[in-house]
């Protein structure tokens, strides 16, 4: 019973990853990285996976992350049920857009993590607590302001195209497709990295 019941768990996370750039010798290795991960971080929860910490951590070791707000905006992207825990599926299913997604995908992707509300647009004060969270370190809070609001219009009149004063999916995907390099226009959401199995203790 076991055995079948593992085979049919598989074979949904190959048929959930068909339509991507994903062969099944990947799934085998991403599924046996997310049962490493999901012991070192020691995770007792009623679900079996990684909760929002264990999460951030991995995106911080791995993928070099370190902005708090959108680190957890990638969670909630990957957490698809809502449930607070990433299980195998989500895992399998979220790193095949951040390793080998197509751009349609990576441009869904970074849009769904850069609304933070939920709402579907990005507003301007969501661009403006995006940009102020990456440059805060870099100038005083004053100067940070004032330069920020200046990028805040220069980000509008560069992709609100109906001129609503927010970024629609629509807008971002124009935008995007003109000028490829506004597809992390907020923050780096698809960092690169050698993503390879946890090396077995000696």
């Amino acid at each position: 019973f076991f055995l079948c019941k593992y085979y049919a768990f598989f074979k949904s996370l190959f048929k959930v990853c068909s339509h991507e750039n994903v062969k099944k010798s990947e799934v085998e290795c991403l599924l046996r990285v997310f049962h490493s991960l999901v012991e070192k971080a020691n995770v007792r929860l009623n679900n079996f996976g990684l909760d929002r910490n264990a999460f951030r951590a991995i995106l911080h070791s791995i993928f070099g992350m370190t902005d708090d707000m959108l680190m957890n905006r990638v969670f909630f992207a990957f957490d698809k049920d809502n449930d607070n825990c990433i299980n195998a599926k989500e895992w399998v299913k979220g790193l095949s857009v951040f390793l080998r997604g197509t751009f349609e995908e990576k441009l869904k992707f970074c849009f769904e993590v850069y609304y933070l509300n939920g709402d579907g647009y990005i507003s301007r004060e969501e661009i403006f607590d995006m940009l102020k969270n990456s440059l805060h370190q870099q100038t005083s809070e004053e100067e940070t302001d004032e330069g920020i609001k200046e990028l805040v219009d220069i980000t509008l009149k560069k992709m609100d195209y109906d001129n609503d004063g927010k970024i629609s999916f629509a807008d971002f995907e124009k935008a995007v497709k003109e000028e490829r390099l506004l597809l992390e226009v907020f923050g780096p959401r698809l960092p690169e990295a050698k993503f390879s199995e946890p090396e077995e203790p000696a």
